[in-house]
């Protein structure tokens, strides 16, 4: 294709700065709601601001940051043709990763690569990210969309992002504040949240030879409405029990699973049993395993498996720990303790409930 005139164009090579500005108009609705009172003019310019003097109430501010995305969960949503929730899945990866060190999420930014800009289905892209935002209390400061004919088909997308979040330095959390007799609280995950989806897909799709269209009955719903189920956030409850001094350490319960996970916070002066009896897992942890003959050590490595983020805490504030979860509707529950055993390990012991 050429331009009328015989040359050639951007748009002819396949790229469309019409739309391009007509998603940024669809989009700013969705971005305004997504902000705090230190963000400084709006979408549209080289580079968000963000107003950094309050800052200065902190003795020793210590920012912390995160880049992540979603992985092969976006295929799902492609497939459906539904793309207004995807960006909770982004928000949930990034700022959950943050409050891990006890960091308050305060912006992020996210990056759309796509085959075809089409408006409509960026501004849903966006609002799932804006809504997600203004859920856990982050601005959405800015962001990318860029348009890659030839190296993605039209209708293909792929998200990222990235949040900067600040603790005070005195009030971080890790291993270094894990004890011998702490307890292992468990926070509930939503299902899949955004990892082992290329498992998920195989065990599915290429094995099983189901449908998205498919009702399922464990799931009470049909097989696409499950897998693109949301990312639950931990952000709120989870700063608010940091701040309250409630948790010695969190671990977000991502790739890797629970075990892997956990490890990556338990000093090596200690070590974690954790108790498979005290949950039980959604249907379609077990659907997968079953139809796809998965051993239960590879589902545990790659899934969450029902424990989607886990707080260490110190006995005597286990159960204001937990009375702060319920407030924030997040199941939690003592999975586990922390013994005097060196090694710095994660024992999984027990079969679920």
């Amino acid at each position: 294709m050429t331009a009328p005139d015989g040359g050639a164009s951007y748009a002819a090579a396949g790229v469309s700065i019409e739309a391009g500005d007509r998603a940024v108009e669809l989009m700013r609705t969705w971005v305004d709601k997504a902000s705090r009172p230190e963000v400084v003019g709006g979408i549209g310019g080289f580079a968000g601001l963000f107003d950094a003097s309050a800052l200065k109430e902190y003795d020793r501010p210590l920012l912390a940051t995160s880049a992540d995305g979603v992985g092969t969960k976006v295929a799902i949503a492609q497939a459906l043709d539904r793309h207004d929730t995807i960006g909770f899945d982004l928000v949930g990866m990034l700022v959950d990763d943050l409050v891990v060190v006890g960091a308050e999420p305060l912006f992020l930014t996210d990056y759309i690569a796509c085959g075809r800009v089409v408006p409509e289905r960026i501004a849903a892209i966006v609002s799932g990210v804006a809504q997600a935002c203004a859920e856990v209390g982050c601005a959405l400061l800015g962001g990318e969309t860029a348009e890659h004919p030839g190296l993605l088909e039209p209708d293909e997308y792929d998200v990222a992002g990235s949040t900067t979040g600040v603790v005070e330095a005195a009030e971080a959390l890790g291993p270094e504040r894990v004890r011998a007799g702490d307890l292992v609280v468990a926070m509930g995950s939503s299902g899949l949240h955004s990892n082992g989806y290329s498992l998920a897909r195989h065990v599915f799709f290429d094995l099983a030879g189901w449908t998205l269209d498919r009702p399922v009955e464990e799931f009470g719903r049909s097989l696409g409405e499950e897998l693109l189920e949301p990312t639950r956030l931990y952000a709120r409850p989870c700063i608010a029990a940091a701040r309250a001094g409630l948790v010695h350490a969190f671990s977000h319960v991502t790739g890797g699973g629970l075990a892997a996970n956990l490890e990556r916070v338990v000093p090596p002066t200690v070590s974690v049993t954790v108790d498979r009896s005290t949950w039980r897992p959604q249907p379609v942890f077990e659907l997968i395993g079953r139809l796809g003959e998965v051993r239960r050590s590879d589902l545990e490595r790659t899934f969450n498996m029902g424990v989607g983020m886990v707080a260490i805490a110190p006995p005597d504030a286990v159960d204001r720990l937990l009375l702060t979860l319920r407030e924030h509707e997040v199941d939690g529950w003592v999975a586990g303790e922390v013994g005097d055993n060196p090694g710095g390990t994660v024992t999984l012991r027990g079969d679920h409930a």
